[in-house]
Parts: C-alpha cells; sequence; structure tokens
C-alpha cells in the first residue's frame, strides 16, 4: 500500500521533498516496495528457497534505490542517478547468485549481506558529513532506523512471539519494512526546500 501511495504520488512529477534529477530512483524504491508485497506473499504461501528468491530481488531493488538517492541527495544528483541501476543490477545479481549457489547446495549469502550492510554503514557517514540541499534529514535517519529495527526483529522472531504471545519478529519485520518507506513518502511530499518542478 505505501508503495502504491507512493507511485501515486510521483506519477504526476516530483513531490516538493524531493530532487526531480532523483525521480528514477524515488520510483524504483515506491516500485521496488510493490513487488516486496507481491513476492512476499508468494514466499509466505509456499516457503521455500525458490520463493524465496522472489521475496529478496525486489527487496534489493528498493534498498538500492534507496541508496542512490542518499547518495543524490548528499552529495550529488548526477552522481545519484547514474549509480542507480548499476546498484540495482548488482543488488539483484547479488541474489541470484545466491540462488544459484543454493541449489548447487553450497548457499552462499555474502555478497547478499554485503549489498545490505554496506550501504547501511555508509548512509548514516554520509548524512553525518554531507548536508542535503533539502531539509528533513530526519525522515531519512526514520528509514534507516526502522530498517535497522526491522532485521532486528527478524532475528529476534521466535523471542519476540513468547514474549508477546501474539506477534512475531516476522511479523513485526514487515510492518517496521512498511513504516520506512512511509517515512520516505513523507520526506518527499513535507522537506524543503526543493528544486523540483511539479511538471518535471
Amino acid at each position: 500500500m505505501v508503495g502504491a501511495l507512493g507511485l501515486r504520488i510521483l506519477s504526476s512529477g516530483c513531490p516538493p521533498g524531493g530532487l526531480t534529477e532523483l525521480l528514477p530512483a524515488y520510483r524504483a524504491f515506491f516500485a521496488g516496495m510493490v513487488l516486496v508485497g507481491v513476492g512476499s506473499l508468494y514466499y509466505h504461501l509456499d516457503p521455500t528457497n525458490a520463493t524465496l528468491v522472489w521475496d529478496r530481488l525486489p527487496m534489493t531493488i528498493s534498498f538500492m534505490a534507496f541508496f542512490a538517492a542518499v547518495v543524490g541527495e548528499h552529495l550529488s544528483p548526477a552522481l545519484g542517478r547514474r549509480l542507480l541501476w548499476p546498484l540495482v543490477v548488482l543488488g539483484l545479481a547479488t541474489v541470484l547468485y545466491w540462488h544459484l549457489t543454493e541449489t548447487a547446495g553450497r548457499g552462499d549469502l555474502r555478497p547478499y549481506a554485503l549489498v545490505q550492510f554496506l550501504p547501511l554503514a555508509l548512509m548514516p557517514l554520509i548524512l553525518l558529513r554531507h548536508p542535503s540541499r533539502l531539509q528533513g534529514t530526519r525522515y531519512l535517519w526514520a528509514v534507516l532506523a526502522a530498517y535497522a529495527l526491522a532485521k532486528g526483529a527478524e532475528a529476534a522472531d521466535a523471542w519476540i512471539f513468547g514474549a508477546t504471545g501474539f506477534i512475531s519478529g516476522h511479523s513485526l519485520k514487515h510492518l517496521l519494512a512498511a513504516g520506512g518507506g512511509d517515512a520516505f513518502l513523507l520526506a518527499l511530499r513535507q522537506r524543503h526546500p526543493s528544486n523540483c518542478d511539479l511538471a518535471g
């Protein structure tokens, strides 16, 4: 739902809290969220390593698109735009590599983990050291916090269910991830100033 709302808002151009040059990154982020919903549903209906591929592929689209957007907003819009599709392809390749190695009996998640955790380590440094052309960096911090909490909830899946008795860590992970997407949507709608042209 968050992904679909984001795409709807972006369909008429760049909202006031974004940069026109980064529209492809914003759209890729929310398109990835929509696909995560579809891929995750497919996986949970039949949880196997084969269906897990379709859950992880769109996750990398959103994550790499967000990283490109952070680079574009804090370092250079042109750089963020140039990095977008190479980053997305790299992310997708790590999932396909894991799947190939999994079918060979030696599933290797190291490249997939790297494309998640290296940007997660770099983005706080970028946010702290390089000011943005947009006010409201707190929204991006909220996205990162939601992602970190989602990973923590996933790791504590059984413990959270045992403690609450009604929600698992995995379920909470999905809600936190959606909250992160919502924080980015709020950023695009509420940050200022902006160089966006709504007709762009």
